[in-house]
């Protein structure tokens, strides 16, 4: 017996002296990576986003043996799909309330970096990369959103691309290079399924990168203070047990959403197969969208509306230059904190204006809303930095715990 396990040791030796994978795996998620005691049920989202993505590609993959990108079949393939593939709908809904849950924990998991200033110094490269995830991921959705062509695939690929011919010059043959022709038709919709199967895995990718900015100045905390050596414990088997917790909490929840609800958060107009010669009295995207959708369409001009758009998510790369308070976790800054919980609220309300006409009371509250957006990043941040006083640090993190122990 004992030779028997020689042999094996010899060869798992030998193996890590060439690839060292289970090393790699133990310094980076196991015994050898220390973490912060003190972390919180909102560091879960990260591990599962991580979950959700491995859900959309596996899914996505099994759909794709199913699905016909092509417009005369396209919309009958999901059907064949939902109908006649052995559980090709339970696929299906994991795959489609998937990107609403995928959406759900990555909003959760960037708020909580925004409340706790995951984003400030040394970790601004792992704030980039989260971002790039997140626009990869947008780019993603409203791609796979156009392939079942249904009517709020069409039209949604119609008003969404279009908006690229408001860039002065460039703009109309951009139009043209999407659409693969003057109209959406049958190039376009090849185009939108390639990249759409590409896509998720340059997500992965960028997954890996964030993982590895995160590993170099190692995890931030609640309070948002340097942790020292005393004050971390290894990853595994502690922070990997709160996260499979958690994971069994949330797929709990997911589950409930895919056989009882799987259509709640989808337009039942997209269940009308494309007819480019009926337009549908009321164009929306999907939910995750509706908060930069209003910001477009508040503002009257169509090149001021886009950049307005783009604006919103791409102004997020300079929030750790925004916000140069010294102190990170907004536990300890009250003023931070009331203005932090209104832009959560002003982000809501652009979402649930998004989703109306673009008139009467949604209109103005989307240029209300719009203009607050951008206030409080550009002006409200930059100010509290310099005039906010936070109530005092704790010397390390075991302090607050020690206190109350006493």
């Amino acid at each position: 017996m004992s030779t028997e396990k020689s042999v094996w040791r010899k060869a798992f030796e030998w193996h890590e002296e060439r690839l060292p994978l289970v090393s790699w795996l133990d310094h980076s998620l196991g015994t050898k990576y220390p973490v912060p005691r003190n972390l919180n049920y909102w560091w879960n989202f990260g591990s599962l986003a991580m979950f959700m993505l491995a859900v959309m590609i596996f899914s996505g993959i099994f759909l794709a043996m199913n699905y016909t990108p092509h417009v005369t079949l396209a919309f009958d393939s999901v059907e064949h799909i939902m109908r006649d593939v052995n559980h090709g709908w339970l696929i299906r809904y994991m795959h489609s309330n998937g990107a609403s849950f995928f959406f759900i924990v990555v909003y959760i998991h960037i708020l909580r970096g925004m409340y706790y200033g995951s984003y400030k110094a040394p970790r601004e490269v792992l704030w980039w990369m989260g971002i790039l995830i997140y626009l990869v991921m947008m780019a993603t959705g409203f791609l796979g959103y156009v392939l079942p062509w249904g009517q709020m695939s069409f039209w949604g690929a119609t008003v969404i691309t279009s908006l690229f011919s408001a860039i002065p010059a460039v703009g109309d043959s951009i139009v043209t290079l999407l659409w693969g022709g003057f109209s959406v038709d049958n190039p376009t919709l090849n185009r939108f399924f390639s990249l759409h199967y590409l896509l998720p895995f340059v997500i992965v990718g960028l997954v890996f990168l964030h993982i590895w900015a995160l590993h170099v100045p190692g995890a931030n905390n609640p309070l948002g203070i340097d942790a020292t050596p005393a004050d971390k414990i290894p990853f595994f088997p502690y922070y990997v047990m709160k996260d499979v917790f958690g994971l069994g909490v949330f797929v709990v929840i997911y589950f409930i959403a895919v056989f009882w609800f799987p259509n709640a958060l989808g337009d039942p107009v997209n269940y009308v197969k494309a007819n480019p010669l009926v337009t549908p009295p009321h164009i929306v995207p999907e939910w995750y969208y509706l908060p930069f959708y209003a910001i477009l369409r508040a503002i009257p001009n169509k090149l001021l509306g886009v950049v307005a758009m783009f604006g919103a998510i791409l102004i997020m790369f300079v929030l750790p230059w925004l916000d140069r308070h010294p102190v990170r976790s907004a536990s300890f800054r009250p003023i931070y904190r009331v203005f932090f919980w209104l832009f959560v609220a002003n982000a809501l309300m652009l979402g649930w204006c998004g989703a109306q006409l673009p008139e009467g009371l949604p209109a103005t509250l989307s240029q209300v809303g719009t203009f607050w957006y951008f206030f409080h990043l550009l002006v409200v941040l930059p100010v509290l930095s310099w005039v906010e006083t936070p109530k005092p640090l704790p010397a390390s993190i075991s302090q607050p715990v020690l206190k109350a122990a006493e």
